[in-house]
């Protein structure tokens, strides 16, 4: 596995593979990879000739006083990991590569909207900085296709929105959350959690699995079936920033006519903020 640090140096690369007619794909990643991650570099490796990761702790998409700094930096067991997954190059540049400039005379991306809802709502311009950095990524790599996780539903949905508003040419594959045997959404960050909190985590998705069967059942009053979600989380110990039950394409709150949805869900555990979300399909 190559690993290349500079624009120019992952360009002469692209180029060469290019010229070799080699089809590329792109998996953008902040790091700290767990099997989630790896599934993501072998997907690209079965459907690519060439797989291209990076490993970018974008400061762009913290806010004030998130964890950018104290964010897990694992570069040596990351590097590892990707070799084993078979991936061909190791994009790892340094902030100045990325941001040439002070960020806040950066020219940014923006998907409205979609990016000022749920976690965009709680988190302000960080879809924004999510938008700017894949959007220079996909100029660098100019990827035949990029694969992203589902476990951050949102970001995927808005990631396909900017390609198809700017009209880059790169295929989105959305590939399905991993999880640990008990259910918890693997994520980087779960790291966070001390023992107690880690006992507590897989409700997040039993809830939104609660979620799923009361549709399933026939409730449609959509809004009580939220509050009850809400409210089961905070009696397990979480502190609730929204759960939500949308429709998959847009996220926009679904109709009655709607049959493809997703229930997604944000919420605090200690320091730690968690997020998860299912598919659910109304017949």
């Amino acid at each position: 596995m190559i690993t290349v640090r500079t624009a120019a140096d992952l360009r002469a690369r692209i180029h060469e593979w290019r010229a070799r007619e080699n089809r590329i794909a792109c998996v953008p990643t902040m790091g700290n990879l767990h099997a989630g991650h790896l599934r993501l570099v072998r997907h690209a490796r079965a459907i690519a000739d060439r797989v291209v990761a990076s490993i970018f702790v974008n400061p762009m998409q913290f806010g004030p006083g998130e964890d950018f700094t104290s964010y897990p930096r694992t570069l040596e067991a990351d590097r590892a990991a990707l070799m084993e997954a078979d991936a061909d190059l190791l994009f790892i540049p340094d902030v100045e590569v990325v941001y040439p400039r002070d960020l806040d005379q950066m020219t940014r991306v923006e998907v409205p909207a979609l990016g000022d809802i749920l976690c965009g709502a709680s988190r302000p311009g960080h879809f924004a900085g999510v938008t700017t950095v894949v959007a220079k990524l996909f100029n660098l790599v100019q990827p035949d296709v990029a694969v992203f996780g589902e476990k951050d539903y949102q970001q995927l949905v808005i990631i396909r929105r900017m390609v198809e508003d700017l009209n880059v040419a790169v295929s989105i594959e959305g590939i399905a959350t991993v999880r640990d045997p008990d259910g918890l959404a693997m994520s980087s960050r779960n790291r966070y959690l001390d023992p107690g909190e880690r006992a507590i985590a897989p409700c997040l998705y039993r809830v939104l699995g609660e979620v799923r069967d009361r549709i399933d059942a026939g409730e449609r009053d959509y809004g009580a079936v939220e509050r009850a979600a809400i409210a089961a989380l905070t009696r397990a110990g979480f502190e609730p920033d929204y759960v939500s039950i949308r429709r998959a394409a847009d996220l926009v709150p679904p109709t009655s006519a709607d049959q493809a949805l997703r229930v997604l869900a944000a919420a605090r555990l200690g320091t730690t903020r968690l997020i998860d979300n299912i598919e659910i399909s109304v017949s």
